[in-house]
């Protein structure tokens, strides 16, 4: 087999924001978020379901996935694989948009909804170890969670560095499929015993993809490579104008430095060699070469 990396967009989406395969979004979301029992999610409404695009522009191709569960509550799963700065800001944004957008006027706060934000990123944006955190709304002193409509979940792909045979449970599966489904050949023997992790390998199967689709994940590939060329090329000329420059102020510097030591020194040699010919002056005027030195500061 060969799999698509679930870490691109358009497979991110056909995988996850498939109508027809609800099951795998919804047993991702109780892995990640830890729900089992009365607490787990039994049913989503795919708000954005994926529709393959027509290449040129792929502009219709979506970057995240959202959701409603059956309590009216609105997931928003995001895939991110270029670094970005304000990437947390980024999901306050799209969450706090997500929460106001449910009502229309003030008298409807009531009905207004959780917003869960999942952030899956190819890099790091937080110290410590943990490959997946909990960021929460607390109180400083009793450490509750008084205020629970926005919850932000970020997994780390680069933490997590776990073989087959060291994971336990299913989200760990299902983070070790994100980060390690593309470079697999089979469908890995961890998978076999949850439907919904099988189902999404075989979603992310090229095999099942029409050649739409195929071009499109090509497209986008040949799109993120030549995004990731132009922003090395930048950062390399951008180092080579600031060595140049660099060595431009150095020498200007350098220069005037120069110049500066050279009327220091000149200076000083004139003005010896003006004392030297004064006091040769008057010594043969008749005065002592001592006297001489005395009026003369020598």
């Amino acid at each position: 087999m060969k799999f698509s990396d679930p870490k691109s967009d358009i497979a991110f989406k056909k995988i996850f924001a498939n109508e027809n395969k609800k099951e795998i979004l919804i047993s991702f979301l109780n892995a990640v978020l830890g729900l089992e029992g009365r607490k787990a999610i039994v049913d989503v409404t795919i708000l954005n379901p994926y529709q393959a695009p027509k290449i040129e522009g792929l502009k219709e191709t979506m970057l995240d996935v959202r959701a409603q569960d059956q309590e009216g509550i609105t997931f928003i799963v995001e895939m991110q694989v270029e670094k970005q700065e304000y990437f947390a800001k980024r999901a306050l944004y799209y969450s706090s948009k997500a929460y106001s957008s449910q009502i229309g006027q003030s008298v409807d706060y009531p009905k207004l909804n959780q917003v869960i934000f999942i952030g899956i990123l190819n890099f790091t944006i937080f110290e410590g170890t943990d490959y997946l955190s909990r960021h929460l709304i607390l109180n400083t002193t009793t450490l509750k969670q008084d205020i629970k409509d926005l919850e932000f979940n970020f997994i780390e792909l680069p933490k997590f560095t776990k073989s087959p045979a060291e994971l336990i449970g299913i989200t760990e599966k299902w983070i070790y499929f994100l980060r390690n489904a593309e470079n697999l050949k089979v469908i890995p023997e961890n998978a076999a015993d949850t439907l919904e992790l099988k189902e999404a390998y075989e979603s992310a199967s090229q095999f099942n993809w029409t050649q739409e689709e195929i071009d499109i994940y090509d497209s986008w590939g040949v799109r993120e490579g030549t995004a990731l060329d132009v922003f090395n090329t930048a950062k390399k000329d951008a180092r080579m104008e600031g060595l140049m420059e660099g060595e431009a102020k150095g020498k200007a510097e350098g220069k005037a430095e120069g110049k500066a030591e050279g009327e220091a020194k000149g200076k000083a040699e004139g003005k010896a060699e003006g004392l030297q010919e004064a006091l040769a002056r008057m010594i043969a005027n008749g005065m002592s070469e001592k006297d001489a030195r005395t009026i003369l500061g020598m």
